[in-house]
């Protein structure tokens, strides 16, 4: 008895010192391990969707006033029967899928993803391109591939009304004007401030998030999902992952952001990065993601490159 009384002070130290070294390894581990670290978890359960209501009629959303023209009085009128929604996954490289794409009615892009050099992976056509803000600088310096390269095309640029808007009169506005009076055959749109209000109670009212004090960035993907559901009957999305493949087993290879940055970030780390993110704004990637997973089941969504 008396070895036993003797010893338990040591056994006490012994069992908080193993626990001690299992929560360092482990608080390691997890700051560690990147991508490996990540659990996936569906949108359902994480934030208790059906407590917010259900999902907007996004077709109701189809009004002219939400686009305002950056030159004359031109209205956006689109509508479209099948639509190829081109992401700038660098899963579309070798996908072949350029003569596909090119055969959708319409072709809706992104910011600054060029279609010269990868045409045989991602298509030649362009009829709508969504601009945000941050990318109107990108996109202006290369108009022979971004303003006059398809005829007729339709350029959409969001972004607060503070930095882009008519109000603003600043430089992103003015030279956003000066495209549309350069380029009569272009057709390009102001998100109206009242439409981005609205895309911001879509984000909270589809995750139970609010945008702001969640401190999240919409993404273009964000806008050109909502937009190309507007205007189009069926939708083929391109390159784009599902919400829960950053956190599958085995981890993804690593592939970059965007198709036409090789030597870019890493698309799942980006991913989870923003998705994890509380210091500073972040677009919120994968929850963006099954939100769209749900969205699929009512307009006519279908994904391929990969297909989910």
């Amino acid at each position: 008895m008396g070895n036993t009384s003797k010893n338990k002070p040591g056994q006490k130290m012994a069992i908080f010192g193993a626990i001690f070294l299992v929560m360092t390894l482990l608080i390691f581990y997890s700051s560690n391990s990147g991508n490996e670290s990540f659990r996936y978890i569906p949108l359902k359960g994480a934030l208790g969707y059906h407590l917010h209501g259900r999902t907007s009629n996004l077709k109701q959303w189809a009004d002219g006033d939400g686009y305002l023209p950056v030159y004359g009085n031109k209205t956006m009128q689109l509508h479209c029967g099948r639509c190829a929604l081109v992401t700038s996954s660098s899963h579309l490289l070798g996908s072949n899928m350029g003569p596909k794409i090119d055969q959708a009615e319409c072709v809706i892009r992104m910011n600054d993803a060029p279609t010269t050099d990868y045409e045989k992976d991602v298509g030649n056509r362009s009829t709508m391109r969504v601009v945000a803000h941050s990318s109107v600088y990108r996109v202006i310096r290369r108009p022979q591939e971004f303003l006059n390269k398809t005829p007729d095309a339709i350029l959409i640029f969001w972004g607060p009304p503070s930095k882009i808007g008519r109000e603003a009169k600043g430089t992103l506005f003015r030279l956003v004007q000066k495209v549309g009076m350069a380029f009569p055959n272009l057709s390009a749109f102001i998100v109206a401030p009242t439409r981005m209000q609205r895309f911001d109670e879509l984000f909270h009212k589809e995750t139970g998030r609010d945008r702001e004090k969640s401190r999240s960035w919409l993404s273009t993907g964000w806008f050109t999902m909502v937009i190309a559901i507007e205007l189009c009957d069926s939708i083929q999305v391109y390159g784009m992952v599902p919400p829960y493949y950053c956190s599958s087993r085995p981890q993804p290879k690593k592939r970059p952001y965007h198709y036409y940055e090789p030597k870019g970030p890493d698309e799942c780390t980006t991913y989870i990065q923003n998705e994890r993110g509380r210091r500073g704004n972040h677009h919120r990637f994968i929850t963006e993601k099954q939100v769209f997973a749900r969205w699929a089941k009512l307009y006519n969504i279908t994904f391929s490159n990969p297909r989910w």
